[in-house]
C-alpha cells in the first residue's frame, strides 16, 4: 500500500506557473506507474498526465499537452507536475494516483492522495 501526499497548489494568475509535488510513502515507489488528474467544481475527474515506472514515458491530455511537463524522482518518492501557461479553465483539485506497474496509464488508479487546489485567475 502506499500513501500520497500532494502540495504546491495555490492562486495563479493567468499565464504564470506553479509546480505540484506528491511524496509517497513506502520502499517500493518504483513499482507504480503515477498519474495526476484533476476535477473543476460541478464537473467529473478527468486524466491530465502520467509517467511510467523509470520517467522514461510520458503521456498528457490534450488539453494540457506542451504547457504541463509531468517528472519523477524514484530516490525521493516523488512525482511532479509543471505547470507552465497556466489557464483560468485549469482551475481545479489536482489528485495524484498510483497504479502497480510499469508502462503508462489513463485508468485503474488504486491509491489516491487529497488533493490539492489550484486556482486561475484571468
Amino acid at each position: 500500500q502506499v500513501q500520497l501526499v500532494e502540495s504546491g497548489g495555490g492562486l495563479v494568475q493567468s499565464g504564470g506557473s506553479l509546480r505540484l509535488s506528491c511524496a509517497a510513502s513506502g520502499r517500493t515507489f518504483s513499482s507504480y506507474v503515477m498519474g495526476w488528474f484533476r476535477q473543476a467544481s460541478g464537473k467529473e475527474r478527468e486524466f491530465v498526465a502520467t509517467i511510467s515506472w523509470n520517467g522514461g514515458s510520458t503521456y498528457y491530455a490534450d488539453s494540457v499537452k506542451g504547457r504541463f511537463t509531468i517528472a519523477r524522482d524514484n530516490a525521493k518518492n516523488t512525482v511532479y507536475l509543471q505547470m507552465n501557461s497556466l489557464k483560468p479553465e485549469d482551475t481545479a483539485v489536482y489528485y495524484c494516483a498510483a497504479r502497480f506497474g510499469t508502462s503508462v496509464a489513463l485508468v485503474g488508479y488504486r491509491y489516491w492522495g487529497q488533493g490539492t487546489q489550484v486556482t486561475v485567475s484571468s
